[in-house]
């Protein structure tokens, strides 16, 4: 029986189980609150990662850049690019949030909330002082985000100016990084029970209002995610790049497929490298180095994502947010999607961290995570088509680029 289980498909399992839980909670009605545990053990096993996970993905990442020295052009150009790609997702998220407010006029006043978060009234220099991480043991106590980010990154620029002497460290972290997923990928075969206990307890408390806002923020996350692959990715592609968009896209629809039906970045990997070479033209060196970091580094997807679903939440609970709380959204979810692993659910770890930072109430990921599975998997989509966008445009900007194999039409 257990082998059979496991020999299902993950995300086939959870949305099986997403319907099993909507319809159990429309028949149950409010006695499928009962069940809420399990979906809260779920949601308390996410909280669990955000830490180690942030912590190790984010110094391992800085730390495979490799020697700051040597990074030149291809180095530069990519992270210039991944630094603007994400904001403009995540700009994208927070705009579609506020024009179209999925979360807006949804009755939650049954659910029980922890404490909110209230926001200070401080200066700008009070702001900069708070993200020096004064006790890196604190902040990671108090799961504190954008100290923890800097700490992180400053141990991974540490490594990388220590060169040999850094080594050890580095695969230290790296080693770290690899453990952290593997921890979450078990953390994530309990999918399918909390989503189950969550969808029947919102179908059942809180009726067909609560999956309507739902399906408005799924459609949204996949809108937005294929505004980001054929407007954004195709500009660039077409006018920093300045090769064809069409051939663009014939030459990823391997590693598309693959992204959608694995929800991971890290696992679509080798056919993204294979698209990227054989079908691209990217010379290997750039393409090894643009797509790996990418992989860890580039979640476009789930920039635009933690962004739309911050506002969605912030819509649910009647959380006001004003321009400086979208700035430190903005910050937080491109950051955040920096730290986030590319395996499955990174993304509902990631919120957490957002969450916390405007006062929006992490009861919000109780609600979201019945139907995340169904928007991890476009989202990475999105991440691993910019992946591949960002590779060819460094690689035709510093001439290594194949472009007679780049528009031939022999994909293999």
């Amino acid at each position: 029986m257990t082998r059979k289980w496991f020999a299902i498909p993950l995300w086939q399992r959870v949305v099986a189980a997403l319907a099993l839980g909507i319809v159990t909670g429309l028949v149950w009605g409010p006695g499928a609150e009962s069940i809420k545990i399990i979906g809260d053990i779920f949601i308390a096993f996410i909280k669990m990662l955000v830490v180690p996970l942030i912590f190790f993905s984010l110094v391992a990442g800085v730390a495979a850049i490799g020697d700051l020295r040597k990074l030149g052009s291809v180095g530069g150009r990519a992270a210039l690019l991944f630094i603007v790609t994400g904001q403009i997702a995540v700009w994208l998220g927070l705009l579609m949030g506020t024009l179209l407010a999925p979360g807006s006029g949804l009755d939650v006043g049954s659910i029980e909330r922890g404490a909110i978060p209230e926001p200070q009234d401080t200066g700008w220099r009070d702001m900069l002082l708070s993200i020096v991480p004064q006790s890196p043991v604190q902040v990671m106590a108090d799961v504190n985000v954008l100290p923890l980010i800097v700490f992180a990154m400053l141990i991974g620029i540490g490594i990388l100016m220590a060169e040999k002497d850094g080594e050890p460290v580095a695969r230290i972290f790296d080693s770290g990084s690899i453990v952290m997923q593997k921890v979450t990928a078990v953390v994530m075969e309990l999918t399918p029970f909390g989503v189950f206990a969550l969808m029947a307890w919102v179908a059942g408390t809180q009726g067909s209002d609560a999956l309507i806002a739902l399906a408005k923020l799924v459609g949204l996350n996949y809108l937005g995610c294929l505004i980001i692959i054929f407007v954004m990715y195709s500009a660039m592609v077409k006018f920093l790049a300045r090769l064809p968009v069409r051939d663009f896209f014939r030459g990823i629809i391997d590693a598309m497929a693959v992204a959608y039906s694995t929800a991971s970045s890290n696992a679509t990997l080798p056919v993204t490298l294979r698209c990227t070479q054989r079908n691209l033209g990217v010379s290997p060196s750039v393409s090894s180095f643009v797509v790996s970091l990418g992989a860890t580094v580039n979640m476009n997807g789930t920039a635009m994502y933690l962004g739309l679903a911050t506002l969605f939440g912030a819509q649910v609970f009647g959380v006001s947010l004003d321009w400086g709380d979208y700035f430190m959204i903005s910050i937080l979810a491109t950051a955040g999607a920096i730290g986030a692993a590319g395996i499955p659910g990174a993304g509902l770890i990631m919120m957490a961290l957002v969450f916390g930072a405007v006062g929006v109430p992490l009861e919000t990921i109780a609600l979201v995570a019945g139907v995340d599975r169904i928007m991890d998997m476009m989202r990475t989509v999105t991440n691993v088509s910019g992946d591949a966008a960002i590779t060819m445009t460094v690689a035709s900007m510093t001439g290594e680029i194949d472009r007679a194999e780049m528009i031939s039409a022999d994909d293999v």
